[in-house]
């Protein structure tokens, strides 16, 4: 920085207003500074940094994996937040959730130093007991509201699923079959919840969910088994992935496409508007999840207090797989 500062012709702490971004600096001496800066190849030392504000400026995310289209959306909108607010990310992805990786997981965080942390995986695990967390460490949980030691944000799962239900019961269909996602995902719970209570709430029969695993492979699978049944004329499919599984199976199976057997996703991925036929779903906006989940880890990151849980609505998007029933 005196190098800077000799070669700008400036003090030293003019070159330090410059490279923390202060804007108490008229236009000419920054462009000196910078030009000096460049000149010299001086970049700021962020463990001096640290030790002075008592920030890192980078925040930690752990995350169950990188294959899912929600993930990755959310990581994306997270990392744009973070950048935006002047963070960097520590990104630890954890191919098996299970509680000693997690304790692993934290435990490369806490040497990486970084000011909070972000968590993408099923929240239940954080309670279990080998699971150690940094004492102070602000955390914030992503897919879930229902902690009661860290924040929280999350779709709201059940209005989602309460609206591809009722959209098809408004149809005229009298009942919904559902291909949900793995028992112990918090989101799967929550949206097969939200379709057996709408389907109670308006009286229609209850079928047992078949049981999938967010893959179009598993929708596939359960698909065939509903196509084979002449008495399935409507389905709500998890996710948007199982549907395009569902809509596989139907196709093969003989069985038409609204005319038949209505289908609705849960996600709108990019692609569910060029599956055949273009898929009703629920549209999840991961960008807003990721945004509120910056924005909640850093407040408290700054005051020390929690924020309370965030639910981030959905939308219902109409498209050419829903219809009603045959002789409706």
């Amino acid at each position: 920085m005196a190098d800077v500062a000799r070669e700008a012709g400036v003090s030293g702490q003019t070159v330090s207003r410059v490279a923390n971004g202060r804007t108490n600096v008229d236009a000419e001496t920054r462009a000196r500074v910078l030009s000096a800066m460049e000149k010299l190849g001086y970049r700021p030392n962020s463990a001096a940094r640290a030790l002075r504000t008592g920030r890192f400026r980078s925040i930690g995310v752990i995350m169950f994996t990188l294959s899912s289209f929600g993930n990755m959306r959310t990581l994306d909108a997270i990392a744009s937040a973070a950048e935006e607010a002047g963070y960097s990310l520590t990104l630890i992805p954890v191919p098996h959730p299970t509680r000693g990786e997690v304790s692993v997981a934290f435990d490369r965080l806490a040497d990486a130093a970084v000011d909070g942390v972000i968590i993408i995986i099923e929240a239940h695990l954080l309670d279990e007991s080998d699971v150690d967390l940094p004492p102070g460490l602000p955390v914030v949980i992503v897919d879930s509201t229902g902690h009661d030691r860290f924040s929280g944000v999350d779709t709201d799962q059940a209005h989602g699923a309460r609206q591809a239900t009722e959209h098809l019961l408004g149809l005229g269909h009298a009942t919904v079959w559902h291909i949900a996602g793995p028992e112990r995902s918090y989101s799967a719970t929550r949206r097969r919840q939200s379709w057996e209570e709408t389907l109670r709430a308006h009286g229609a029969e209850v079928h047992a969910p078949l049981v999938g695993d967010w893959s179009a492979e598993s929708g596939h699978e359960l698909g065939l088994r509903l196509a084979a049944d002449p008495a399935v004329t409507a389905v709500f499919a998890a996710n948007d992935q199982m549907a395009l599984g569902v809509l596989r199976a139907l196709h093969e199976s003989g069985r038409a496409v609204p005319a038949e057997v209505s289908v609705v996703g849960f996600d709108d991925m990019e692609e569910a508007a060029s599956f055949w036929p273009p898929l009703t779903t629920v549209r999840q906006f991961f960008h807003e999840v990721g945004r509120r989940s910056v924005e909640s880890l850093l407040h408290e990151v700054e005051s020390g207090e929690r924020r309370e849980p965030s639910l981030v609505d959905t939308e219902l998007v109409v498209r050419e797989s829903t219809a009603p029933p045959p002789g409706a």
